[in-house]
């Protein structure tokens, strides 16, 4: 049985070109849009409904970018051409689109510098999006890719306090997801904007029982003080993550 978003814009994902390096004009349609609210548009894309219930670590940005929503579109064209069926479409999709391109790379320096290799008996952390991608669950504050003014939504204008769509995912939607995970995870709210968030809902008491990375930098290109953020955190998020290690 298909998930019920999946079913209803099938029929639209379907009339894409397969084997086509996919467009803004290709996806950025009517077609595929769920929300518009002046000069916010949220569209439909295919990777962020999967959910990996006995992740051992979950990754949470703001919201999927325009290079994780074409990723996501051509791998969904593929797996349809393969008859796959909904579940895993929706699965491969999201294996395909997870923080894809440069933001992968830092994600997962940054991670191998917390010791998070050592406590999955691994090389390096890039195994979370390999060998060992059953470990990792990744996901957003905001579910579907949103844009301003047809650019991505980068969390700060207009504030996701400040508007609706928004923050109803943010602070509703966004909870039940994490609320599925099973206990006890190790969960890295990326940046500053995504850390609001979570310290917002904790004081609400609104948070699983989970170990939280608090101040873990967003690993975009454009975070010019990554590096910086993270050599002045990077003790407490060591100390953080070999403390969830040993009480899993």
């Amino acid at each position: 049985m298909l998930h019920s978003k999946l079913e209803e814009f099938l029929p639209a994902i379907k009339s894409l070109q397969p084997h086509k390096s996919l467009t803004k004009e290709d996806v950025l349609t009517d077609d595929f849009l769920m929300e518009n609210t002046g000069d916010i548009a949220m569209y439909y894309a295919p990777h962020n409904e999967y959910i990996n219930r006995d992740a051992k670590i979950v990754i949470v940005g703001i919201t999927p970018g325009w290079n994780q929503m074409k990723t996501a579109f051509e791998q969904a064209l593929t797996s349809l051409a393969k008859q796959h069926p909904a579940d895993r479409i929706l699965k491969e999709a999201k294996i395909a689109a997870s923080f894809a391109g440069t933001m992968r790379r830092n994600l997962i320096h940054m991670l191998d510098e917390c010791a998070i290799p050592e406590v999955i008996d691994a090389g390096s952390s890039a195994v979370l999006f390999k060998e060992k991608r059953n470990l990792l669950h990744t996901t957003s504050i905001i579910k579907y890719p949103v844009f301003h003014h047809g650019r991505n939504y980068t969390g700060h204008q207009p504030s996701i306090d400040h508007h609706s769509l928004l923050s109803s995912y943010a602070y509703h939607v966004f909870p039940k997801e994490l609320s599925q995970i099973r206990e006890p995870a190790l969960v890295i709210p990326l940046g500053k904007t995504v850390d609001h968030i979570f310290q917002k809902l904790r004081e609400k008491e609104r948070l699983p029982a989970h170990t939280y990375l608090f101040g873990f930098p967003h690993p975009s290109g454009a975070n010019g003080h990554r590096k910086k953020q993270f050599d002045q955190r990077k003790g407490e998020l060591i100390s953080a993550v070999k403390t969830w290690s040993e009480n899993r």
